[in-house]
This record gives C-alpha cells, structure tokens and sequence, in this order.
C-alpha cells in the first residue's frame, strides 16, 4: 500500500475528494492571497493537460463555469486517464486508456502537456 501523507491536494476544499482513506481533502485554498494568484496566473499559459478521472470530474464541472481566472483551460485538451469515462460535454476532452496511450502522446509535437 502506498502512503499519501506526502500528497497535497489542492486547492479545493476540506471535503474535496477523501477516497481511498485520504483524510485530507483540499486544504491550500484558505492560504491564498493576492502575491499567489499573481504567482498562478503567471504560470497558467496555455497548455494541454494529462488528468486522472477523479480530477477531471472535478474539474469538467467548474472550469467551463469559471474560466476568467484559468484563460485557455477550455481550449487546451484534457486528456484523461480512465477505464470507465469514454466522453465528456467539456470541450477538448479525450479519454485515453492505458500508458502506452500516454507514452505515444508524449511523442507528438504541440503545446506542453500539464500533469
């Protein structure tokens, strides 16, 4: 089994995803202010994004929603690790299966791939 107590999940809330026996949900929301929001939209350029399923189906919910603050996020491709999801509503959404899926997308030439 491996251990989480070294993950950050983040920013989210305090209920935000407590599967699998992790305790701590979000926890970095509360800490931010206005030196880190600079900091993130600084780093926030547009990319494509290699997500697991639970973040996407956080995510595909809020970003189309919000993205004033996430310029692109709607735009960039989300490619998505899952056995059981085959196709969203969020634009640019693409479901991959396995590893060797990730392996031949790493090859391809395009914007950075975000994890």
């Amino acid at each position: 089994m491996i251990s989480l107590d070294g993950v950050m999940q983040a920013p989210g809330g305090p209920k935000e995803d407590k599967s699998d026996g992790f305790k701590y949900g979000g926890w970095t929301a509360p800490y931010g202010d206005e030196a880190y929001s600079k900091a993130v939209k600084n780093e926030i350029q547009p990319a494509d994004y290699l997500l697991g399923r639970k973040t996407f189906e956080i995510w595909e919910d809020y970003w189309p929603k919000n993205a004033a603050f996430w310029p692109g996020i709607n735009e960039g491709n989300k490619y998505v690790l899952s056995k059981t999801r085959k196709k969203s509503d969020w634009k640019n959404s693409i479901f991959i299966k396995n590893l060797a899926e990730i392996k031949k997308l790493k090859e391809t030439e395009g914007l950075d791939i975000q994890v």
